[in-house]
């Protein structure tokens, strides 16, 4: 089977507009925290090699190094999503009355919001480099760090409603709280860094700072 990361922007858009069970919101926000690494690189791109920035040079260089793997996880948690929602539907078929089933459907559901979670974590870090990228990169691309920000603050959201629809089913509440409170902590400290980010950037652009 074709990997989703290697398939065309229609055809990935197609398929996830289609009745079929993946790619779904876990796919596409690991998609979207993809374009907005892939956007705060560009920021650096615009950066380097320009006198007017030779002071930040040397750091801007070690961000875009990071920035390119954070793309790459990214773009690999694509298709990790998909593979763990093919064992969680596997679980759900299997008859009620089995008695291998809430084991099985435990660890599937285990597996389930474990995927989400790490985008989350990775739209986390993305969202670190991008405050820096907005702060000390280029001006004429200060923008694009604003739509980064905005593209991994909707992956984080995004992966959060992903990992809270595998917990609210886990039958050990102890580990599903503990997962849910992780999210709920990324959720506040990074929606507010994007935030921060992109009011900065907005402001900046208005003539408002």
């Amino acid at each position: 089977m074709e990997k989703f990361v290697h398939k065309t922007i229609q055809d990935f858009t197609q398929e996830l507009a289609s009745p079929a069970p993946v790619p779904g919101g876990g796919g596409a926000s690991a998609l979207l925290g993809a374009v907005g690494i892939a956007l705060a690189d560009m920021v650096g791109e615009l950066t380097v090699g320009k006198k007017r920035y030779a002071d930040v040079e040397a750091q801007m260089q070690e961000l875009m190094k990071e920035a390119q793997e954070l793309r790459q996880q990214f773009l690999e948690l694509i298709d990790e999503d998909a593979e763990v929602f093919s064992v969680l539907a596997a679980a759900y078929r299997i008859p009620k009355d089995a008695p291998e089933r809430d084991a099985v459907m435990e660890e599937a559901l285990r597996g389930g919001s474990m995927v989400p979670m790490k985008i989350m974590q990775t739209s986390a870090r993305a969202l670190e480099l991008i405050a820096v990228f907005a702060e000390k990169g280029s001006r004429m691309a200060v923008s694009d760090a604003g739509c980064a920000a905005a593209a991994c603050k909707a992956a984080l959201q995004a992966a959060s409603l992903n990992v809270f629809i595998n917990t609210r089913s886990m039958k050990d509440r102890e580990y599903a709280q503990r997962l849910e409170k992780q999210a709920e902590d990324l959720l506040q400290e990074y929606n507010t860094l994007a935030d921060r980010i992109f009011d900065s950037v907005t402001a900046g652009l208005r003539g408002q700072q």
